[in-house]
Parts: C-alpha cells; sequence; structure tokens
C-alpha cells in the first residue's frame, strides 16, 4: 500500500529572498569525511548534439551506432512507466529523415554513484582493495540531478538543476531528494521531482554513472575551462583527492571530477552546481569542433557502458536533431530556487525550496509552450551584483554610476571572477531573462546569460569585461 500523498506545500518554507548564512555553509563543509558526490555535469545530449551538429553523416553515423548495439534501458515496472508519458510520441520521422521533436519534452538526467561500502554483496575482484571503491551501478544515491526541457515551440534548451540536498517528500517523508533513487530507481525520482515543481510531467530519464564521467571526457579529448581558485582535498578512505590550480587550463577526465565534485568552500554543494554550470557552457562550446566526429566511437562505447535511460534510438536522435539548431543564447541553465538551512532550524544541511519562486520558474520556463518571462520589478528593486574579470577598479566604479543614475540603486561588488572576459556578461541569475535584457542593451555592450553563475543574493550579476573597459 502506497503512503499517502502529503503535499509540498507543508514542508518547510524559505524566504522570498534567501541569504547565504555564511556561518551555516561554511561549517558544512569541514564536517567529518563523506561520501563524495556526483557532479552535476550530466550534459549527456549537450554532447551528443555538438557530435550530431557537425554534418548529416555525424549524425546518421551516430544513428546506425546506437541503431546497432542498443542504449542500455532497464525495465521499469508497469506502474512504474506510466510516470514517464511514454504512450504520449514526442518525435516522428521517417526512412529517409532523421526524427524530428513534436512536442516541448522534459528529460531528468541523474549522475548514480555507487561504492563497495553501499553493496550488499562486493564482488569478489574489489573485496582486497583497503578502500571504498567506485562500482558500475545504478542503484545508489542520484547525487546529481538535472530537468532539462526541449521546447520546440520556444526553441528553448532550459536546464533546471535540484540541489542533491533538496529538503522535500520523497514516498511521503520529509527527505534529501537524493534518497528517491535508491528507494524506488528513476521512476521514484521522477514522481519526487514532480510533485516538487508543482505537478509538471516528466517525459523520460537518463541515468549515468561515475565511472561514465571521467570517461566521457577522456573521450572528448578533455575540457578547456577557468579554475576559479585552488583546490585541493584529500579523502583516503576512496582514494579522491583534489589538487588543481586557479587559471585556464585543459582538464583530462580524472581532472575534470575533481573540478566537478570539489564542494569544500563557502558555499558548499550550491558553488559547486555554479561551476559545474560554467563546466556544461564549455562543454558545450567546445564538443562543436570537427575532431568529436574522430571520436565518435569512443564517445558510443561510454554511453553504451555508463547510461541507462528510457529513450529510445529515434528519440535520441530527435533530441541531438532540434539541440544542434538552438542558439546559444538559448540554452538556459537555472537553479532550483531555495536557501541553506541552518544549524539552528535542522540537524543536517539542506536545500530549503522556495515555493513560490520554483512555481514562477515553473510558469515561465516549463510551462505548456511556455509563457512571457516578465520583469523581476521595478530598477529599484532589482539587486545589481558586480564582479570584475579585468582586474579596473575605475570601470567598475563607472559602471555603479551608470546604473545609479538609471535608477537601480541596489548594487553591490562581489568578489572578482579570475577568468578574464572580453564580454561583458549580464547573468540572470533568478531567471530573469527580461531584465538582464534590457540592461545589456541599455549598457550598449556584452550579452544576457539566463545561468546561476553569478552572485547567490543577487537578481542580476554583471561580470565585467574587456568590452566596457573601452566604452568611453
Amino acid at each position: 500500500m502506497s503512503p499517502p500523498k502529503i503535499s509540498r506545500k507543508t514542508a518547510y518554507r524559505a524566504p522570498s529572498h534567501p541569504q547565504v548564512p555564511t556561518s551555516w555553509a561554511a561549517r558544512s563543509t569541514v564536517k567529518k569525511k563523506s561520501r563524495w558526490r556526483l557532479p552535476r555535469l550530466i550534459g549527456l545530449v549537450i554532447i551528443l548534439a555538438g557530435v550530431a551538429s557537425l554534418s548529416a553523416t555525424a549524425g546518421a553515423l551516430l544513428a546506425v551506432s546506437l541503431s546497432a548495439t542498443p542504449l542500455q534501458q532497464h525495465p521499469l515496472a508497469r506502474g512504474n512507466k506510466a510516470v514517464f508519458r511514454q504512450d504520449q510520441p514526442m518525435s516522428s520521422g521517417g526512412t529517409l529523415r532523421l526524427p524530428h521533436l513534436t512536442r516541448p519534452v522534459n528529460i531528468l538526467v541523474m549522475g548514480i554513484k555507487v561504492i563497495t561500502a553501499d553493496l550488499k554483496e562486493v564482488p569478489p575482484e574489489l573485496r582486497h582493495l583497503s578502500y571504498q571503491a567506485l562500482v558500475n551501478s545504478f542503484d545508489g544515491l542520484a547525487d546529481s540531478m538535472l530537468l532539462v526541457r526541449f521546447n520546440p515551440q520556444t526553441q528553448q534548451v532550459v536546464v533546471l538543476s535540484l540541489p542533491r540536498d533538496t529538503r522535500t517528500y520523497v514516498q511521503g517523508r520529509l527527505t534529501k531528494l537524493n534518497e528517491a533513487n535508491p528507494q524506488g530507481g528513476p521512476a521514484l525520482t521522477a514522481e519526487s521531482v514532480s510533485d516538487l515543481l508543482g505537478g509538471i510531467a516528466i517525459d523520460r530519464y537518463v541515468r549515468i554513472n561515475v565511472q561514465g564521467v571521467g570517461n566521457l571526457i577522456d573521450a572528448l579529448g578533455g575540457i578547456t575551462v577557468t579554475v576559479p581558485q585552488n583546490m585541493k582535498y584529500r579523502d583516503d578512505s576512496q582514494h579522491f583527492y583534489v589538487d588543481l590550480k586557479a587559471g585556464k587550463q585543459l582538464l583530462n577526465g580524472e581532472k575534470a571530477l575533481q573540478f566537478l565534485r570539489f564542494r569544500y568552500d563557502a558555499n558548499g554543494d550550491i558553488g559547486r552546481i555554479q561551476r559545474q554550470q560554467m563546466f556544461m557552457r564549455a562543454l558545450a562550446e567546445q564538443t562543436l569542433n570537427p575532431t568529436t566526429i574522430t571520436r565518435l566511437p569512443k564517445i558510443l562505447s561510454v554511453i553504451q557502458s555508463n547510461v541507462d535511460t528510457n529513450l529510445s534510438v529515434e528519440e535520441l536522435m530527435a533530441l541531438l536533431g532540434y539541440s544542434a539548431q538552438i542558439n546559444r543564447a538559448n540554452v538556459q541553465m537555472l537553479m532550483l530556487p531555495g536557501s541553506f538551512s541552518t544549524r539552528k532550524d535542522f540537524s543536517l544541511s539542506y536545500w530549503l525550496p522556495n515555493y513560490s519562486e520554483i512555481d514562477s520558474l515553473v510558469k515561465q520556463y516549463f510551462s505548456y509552450g511556455g509563457q512571457p518571462i516578465t520583469s523581476g520589478g521595478q530598477p529599484q528593486q532589482v539587486r545589481i551584483a558586480i564582479q570584475d574579470s579585468i582586474n579596473n577598479p575605475e570601470a567598475v566604479q563607472r559602471l555603479k554610476k551608470t546604473l545609479r543614475e538609471s535608477g537601480y540603486i541596489a548594487i553591490s561588488v562581489d568578489k572578482p571572477i579570475k577568468e578574464s572576459l572580453p564580454i561583458t556578461r549580464v547573468v540572470a541569475q533568478q531567471g530573469d531573462r527580461t531584465t538582464a535584457e534590457m540592461i545589456q542593451r541599455f549598457l550598449g555592450v556584452g550579452e544576457a546569460l539566463v545561468e546561476s553563475t553569478g552572485a547567490l543574493n543577487s537578481d542580476i550579476t554583471i561580470q565585467l569585461g574587456q568590452d566596457w573597459a573601452k566604452v568611453p
């Protein structure tokens, strides 16, 4: 008998504009060594879209290869299949052309990690190890969760990061969202995510295990990214070591996992989500490279060995074809609105959902056909943070003056960023693209992006680039 349905509205409500309690966030990162968490980099569809977009030949090769060696598909119970609306077609196509996407779809993407300590029976080849080794399995905690919406009506791809520590209902019990997968697999995770987001439909799922992430980066030839700070961490119990220096560099699979798994700074897991969105942006841009075609056999091998999904090959090809046509500005990366818990309220660390802001985000980005995105308020109500990437205090002060003269008064200067940007980024931190575009047009430089890579307590973050320094 299933537990009674409990509304998400009875859970703890976060304030409208959550402030980051640095003391608790910092304390949460120095607690005893815990099991590592798989990064939220599961940009599988974005990667494959880069491959497919290079040429029709590459797309056809991918389709033939996947048809010859199908994707892994763990069987779902009859009742669980209905969770994913598999009776409703999402693509169409014929024998003479690749399938195409016919309606908006929501894909739940999960990163799964299992170590030997999670197993009831350890395989013989791993029993002699003196540390907790990774296991090729999909039955562990879903430490990485994304909800990706492909919307052919608005020509957008929306990526919503769901923090693993989100406090929500799983089978009628308030707990962390990442516990849904080991309790009930992808179907229970989809039900829990749907309830958290007010009942939106989830069409399909993709699960990738940790061993596939590093292999996938290596198959792509590495990813160039700017490491924003020195990162150092040691966990002998799992042979997990992080040792990265700040600055722009090419990361192989091992180094990329260090970058993506590191969470030992003031913002803990939320700061890691921000870095992983930066990584996803770099990943999407760098896979649009002719050399990716030559790496296709290795990429396919990793996918077929480390990915579980209820997408059919036809549906996957439809998603790839759609993604290949999307303008970069229409790929929007968001984070579930909420706030850190405090030691006063809970003994464990949680990400506490802000339901009013979640409802607004869902209406704008996940409702059928999409809704017009409205401004977050009058200029005096918009919280703007400035991040300097060019080490130019005079340019920062000139920007503050320009904004104040236009009615923006809630302006703060956040810590600078390590990457020197040629083009200013106006980041819609809370998803308010209209305001970001309005500010970008007013400044006359830069680009407007919908991401969660800016200052956490801002509505808009302006990451100052070299183009602003050249404005007279």
